[in-house]
């Protein structure tokens, strides 16, 4: 990628405006990427204006690196998502319960799935085996602390 995209601010809702800046594409192509991804989903308010949340940022992101620098097609992309999301999936069902426990909210393990998602990467499996061990670790060395 040539132009590397600006971080993400941390806030909660993010206009279309904002996430056209922050993702490198216009209003209308992010208009038309809600009708071709159902992952897209953002909120609507008074006037039909669209807020859109952090993993809906990233979700942009990855849909641009699909489409623009890997060379997918739209459809090829929605399978590709389609295909990661079953991924994600299985490892929130082993995961959440017990990542809930021990770190209270969310599952930290999809967090890093995405991290690694956005770089263009998908662990093994035994990858992500190693990653839940680490993320247990982290989570009573943090817990320990509090």
């Amino acid at each position: 990628m040539a132009n590397p995209l600006p971080p993400i601010p941390v806030k909660r809702y993010f206009t279309i405006g904002e996430v056209g800046e922050l993702c490198g594409v216009k209003p209308h192509v992010l208009r038309y990427w809600e009708q071709e991804f159902t992952q897209l989903r953002p909120m609507k308010r008074r006037g039909n204006r669209r807020y859109y949340q952090h993993h809906e940022v990233l979700m942009i992101r990855r849909i641009r690196d699909l489409l623009y620098d890997q060379g997918f097609t739209i459809v090829g992309a929605r399978n590709k998502l389609q295909e990661v999301g079953g991924l994600e999936q299985a490892v929130s069902d082993v995961d959440a319960p017990q990542v809930q426990q021990a770190h209270g909210s969310g599952s930290v393990a999809l967090v890093a799935a995405e991290g690694a998602r956005a770089a263009g990467q998908l662990p093994a499996v035994g990858d992500l085996q190693a990653l839940r061990k680490e993320l247990f670790e982290i989570c009573e060395l943090l817990a320990e602390s509090a």
